[in-house]
Formats: C-alpha cells, structure tokens, sequence
C-alpha cells in the first residue's frame, strides 16, 4: 500500500498550478513554459512568454528547441482537458523533467496573470472565486 505522504509527494513533482509557475518565472530556476493546446486556442491568447508546441509535435520537436535538462511546465485549457497530460507524458518520454499545470489557462487567466495575444501582453480581471484581486496602493 502506497504511503500517503509519498503520494502527494509524487503529485508534487509531476504538478504545479499557477501561482507556483508565476513565482518560478520570476526565479534563477526559470521553467520553459509549454502550452499544448491548438492553433486556434493558442491565438485566442496564452500564458505570456510560452513556447507553442501542440503535443503531438513533442517527440519531433523538443529536442531540437528545448535544452535538455531545461525544467518544463506544459499546460493545455483547463482542468477538463487532458492535452496537458498527454504533452507532459511526451516530455516524459525524451527524458525531461516535466510537470504539468493543474488548472491550466484557464486557471492562469482566472488569477489575473500575464496572458499574450496578438494585441500583446496583459492582465485580464482577478477572478475573486480563484485569485486575489490585487490591491493598489497609492503612493
């Protein structure tokens, strides 16, 4: 029988959420972010600075454009999408250190972070139910 501990242990390894990649984007430790979704929903806007490479392409691509040994977070649309998974298993399979993002855009956009499109980069309103609305303070 599994520990419990160990389980979510071993979640955190293979996860992460949005707040966690926001804080790593800003680290010495800064993960190349994959966003495996579509053309379409890659136009319609993503976590800025993302790399686009649909899961399929993984395998063929990766290793020409992403460093080995290069932290990897992918992520696809939401919690009720598995293309997240599927690139993360890809990833797995070259040999890097992957983690997928739990919540996905979705998540990331709902919490008020940097999103991109082709009007480029800005901030969409803080979702109270998922995010804390951020306070400005006058100086």
């Amino acid at each position: 029988m599994i520990d419990r501990a160990d389980y979510f242990a071993a979640r955190l390894a293979y996860e992460t959420d949005a707040s966690d990649v926001h804080a790593a984007l800003s680290s010495d430790d800064e993960p190349v972010i994959i966003d495996v979704r579509s053309e379409a929903a890659w136009a319609q806007g993503r976590v800025a600075g993302a790399v686009h490479m649909h899961y399929s392409e993984i395998a063929a691509r990766a290793p020409r454009e992403i460093p080995v040994g290069a932290s990897v977070v992918v992520y696809c649309w939401s919690p009720g999408c598995n293309a997240g998974v599927k690139g993360a298993l890809e990833f797995a399979k070259l040999g890097y250190e992957v983690r997928e993002m739990i919540g996905g855009f979705e998540y990331w956009v709902r919490e008020g972070y940097p999103v991109e499109d082709a009007d480029g980069v800005h901030r969409r309103p803080v979702d109270p139910l998922t995010g804390i609305p951020r306070v400005r303070t006058h100086a």
